[in-house]
């Protein structure tokens, strides 16, 4: 890989001989300018992978050089230099689109940890190609084409235009939603409501209300009547969500407005007769549900008529990239950024994470990385995810090569502990021994040690 050039701004010499020297040692190519002016020339000139600048120069400040270098639509990567931490300084510095400030007199090993991922906005990106969209009615997108979502959308299509009523299952954030209002958007109801309830937001002694509506005084407060959700849902599609939710009371008189498409109000003496298609969706293991006695049998058998089950994210990770795309595309027009896509070990993240909470999260981080991006390209240190959910730094490897020396055994560990740290940095010594906790000279011995290259 060819080295990064860093071209260096600062009006004292002792700075940018400083410099020159820590980055050379590094492996870096280094280029050095006195002010903003020649900064100009060389930048339009070397195209340098990173720019370091003092802020506070004689003629042109770092400010004014950052303001033109953007206007002039350049997106080398920007490390401002301060000896002044200040609020202002770090709002300024972060609105006009530098990659990151350092404060004087700033630690080495972060100074070059911030090189580093300044320099991956250079590297080899993924943008991700969004799939090709089409204008579904009630702004629909559902995203993926793998076997797994071909699958659930033919389901869609063989049920969207009868009137059963329709099980939706999945794990929270699968779009159970988008897929019920898939079916009733492509259904002859489409010009009809589509009333949603959230059966786990709500308790259930105002569920009863919310769904059949009550009549003046039938408790306390009621100064009026109110018409329910079944009866705005006439001639169109309610969607319960979380199904599972319901208590075993509502789901007796859940089962005859289902059934019997009728239903009388809290309060009221009146049987109300309404035409409805029901679309449930749940997280749950009904069927486990049932046999635990917290759910009806006969409203499960009334509900499960179609069932349709949609897959996990990690079932279906060729959708990533489409999804990433989606997402990226959505929320650079949202916050107005110009993010153009991810690094190489910000899209390896990403495919190889398991995604518990599915198309969900995946959107949440997506976002947020939009959001706290320095550069023009995610990086891994943008991603945030759990954790506890990443892979093990190793292998322990298969038991027949338990019966090696514990020396051996030792040796083998610290290697692929120490090439895991160094892939994921960069290889960037300096920034591998800080997450490691060790020194750079401890490291260096490490890696003569056990041979490294």
């Amino acid at each position: 890989m060819a080295k990064k050039l860093v071209l260096v701004v600062d009006d004292e010499e002792s700075v940018r001989q400083f410099l020159y020297d820590v980055l050379t040692d590094e492996n870096y190519r280094v280029e050095t300018a006195v002010d903003g002016r020649e900064c100009l020339e060389k930048l339009m000139k070397l195209k340098p992978d990173v720019l370091v600048t003092d802020i506070r120069m004689p003629e042109k400040d770092g400010f004014s050089l950052l303001e033109q270098i953007k206007s002039a639509g350049l997106n080398t990567p920007v490390i401002l230099m301060t000896a002044f931490g200040t609020t202002e300084v770090a709002i300024r510095a972060t609105k006009l689109g530098a990659f990151d400030y350092i404060v004087k007199p700033f630690d080495l090993d972060e100074f070059l940890s911030l090189v580093q991922r300044a320099a991956a906005q250079t590297e080899t990106v993924a943008t991700f190609q969004p799939q090709d969209q089409i204008d579904e009615p009630g702004g629909i997108n559902m995203i993926g084409s793998s076997p797994a979502m071909q699958a659930v959308y033919k389901d869609i299509g063989r049920v969207a235009d009868s009137n059963a009523t329709v099980l939706i299952q999945g794990e929270s954030g699968t779009g159970k939603e988008l897929v019920a209002r898939a079916i009733h958007y492509n259904s002859s109801r489409r010009n009809k409501p589509f009333i949603k309830i959230n059966c786990a937001n709500l308790p259930d002694s105002l569920l009863e209300s919310e769904l059949f509506g009550y009549e003046k005084g039938a408790f306390t407060g009621a100064s009026s009547s109110k018409v329910g959700k079944f009866e705005v849902a006439h001639e169109g599609t309610i969607f319960f969500d979380e199904i599972g939710e319901i208590s075993l009371a509502t789901q007796a008189k859940l089962l005859r407005a289902i059934q019997e498409k009728e239903f009388d109000r809290v309060g009221g003496t009146t049987t109300i007769k309404v035409d409805v298609r029901i679309l449930a969706a749940t997280n749950r293991k009904l069927k486990q549900s049932v046999m635990e006695g917290g759910f009806r049998e006969d409203l499960f058998f009334r509900l499960n008529v179609i069932n349709i089950v949609i897959p996990p994210l990690r079932e279906r990770r060729e959708d990533i990239p489409l999804l990433v795309a989606h997402f990226l595309a959505k929320y650079n027009k949202e916050f107005n950024r110009q993010v153009r896509g991810f690094s190489e070990g910000a899209t390896k993240l990403l495919m190889s994470y398991d995604w518990p909470g599915n198309v969900r999260e995946l959107e949440n981080v997506v976002e947020r990385a939009i959001i706290m991006a320095r550069g023009s390209i995610i990086v891994p240190e943008d991603i945030e995810i759990a954790t506890a959910e990443k892979k093990q730094l190793f292998d322990p490897g298969s038991p027949g090569e338990q019966n090696l020396p514990l020396k051996q055994i030792v040796a083998d560990v610290e290697r692929q502990v120490i090439l895991r740290a160094l892939e994921e940095n960069n290889w960037c010594r300096t920034t591998a021994a800080k997450a490691l906790g060790i020194n750079r000279r401890s490291l260096y011995a490490k890696i003569k040690e056990l041979g490294i290259e």
